[in-house]
């Protein structure tokens, strides 16, 4: 018969930070606890083996979380330092500014913290953000047309491509799966495209992501850090990707 052994304290310590903050990468687990990233991953193959997590992009999550939709489940995944993310970045923007913003959950909290500003034009390819700030306070709102993602209720393709290179806006903000020191990265083609159009289209360039992405390697290259102004984030960033931003004459603004 086999012995199952008790999870280690370090492991008790990965679930409760996993049930905590939801997707969190390997690198960030390890500093977190003060381990390498090999210590991490001997800690973390008994408890994928036995079925309690599940391992993504150099990212782990709980396997209860991931049968929910992916994007709701995401909007939960370090909500508090989006938040703070997203109303640090709100307080730059104008009333009567114009936006441009891509899907994504930290995008989607900055429209929230944008419902207190008034006569907003904002392009976007999320049904989330639109919905959220259509309607309301004299904004006008365009939204971008495509392919519907279902997980998480955006337009992709040529069509929302060509349809936001119509504009120019004051504020350009996009999303991001993955920085490193290479710049931002994300796990979808269309994703990455339609990303890469938006920083185009801004006098004012900026990424918003909080720490988990933070060393995290993607599918597909957005852009370097020379093609933005701005990454608004909750924490000082590690030093390779800190050293890439200055480089690149990329500011930091911290939360």
């Amino acid at each position: 018969m086999e012995i199952v052994m008790p999870p280690s304290t370090r492991q008790r310590e990965i679930l409760r930070l996993l049930d905590r903050e939801g997707t969190v990468a390997l690198s960030a687990l390890a500093r977190k606890l003060g381990v390498s990233l090999e210590t991490i991953r001997r800690d973390l193959k008994p408890l994928a083996n036995g079925g309690s997590l599940i391992r993504m992009h150099g990212a782990v999550s709980l396997a209860s979380m991931v049968g929910e939709a992916p994007f709701e489940r995401r909007m939960r995944e370090n909500s508090e330092a989006k938040r703070a993310i997203a109303a640090f970045v709100a307080a730059t923007i104008r009333d009567g500014d114009s936006i441009m913003m891509d899907t994504g959950t930290t995008t989607s909290f900055l429209a929230r913290e944008l419902l207190g500003h008034r006569r907003l034009t904002v392009v976007t390819n999320s049904s989330d953000i639109a919905r959220t700030l259509a309607t309301v306070n004299d904004n006008k709102v365009y939204m971008a047309g495509g392919e519907l993602r279902s997980d998480n209720g955006a337009a992709f393709g040529s069509t929302a491509i060509d349809f936001i290179s119509r504009f120019s806006v004051t504020h350009a903000i996009i999303s991001t799966g993955a920085v490193n020191a290479t710049g931002m990265m994300d796990y979808d083609l269309d994703e990455a495209e339609f990303a890469r159009t938006v920083i185009t289209r801004g006098r004012r360039t900026l990424v918003v992501t909080d720490q988990s992405k933070f060393g995290r390697e993607g599918l597909v290259r957005v852009c370097g850090f020379e093609a933005i102004a701005e990454l608004a984030t909750d924490v000082q960033p590690p030093p390779d990707i800190a050293e890439a931003m200055a480089a690149a004459g990329t500011c930091l603004l911290l939360a």
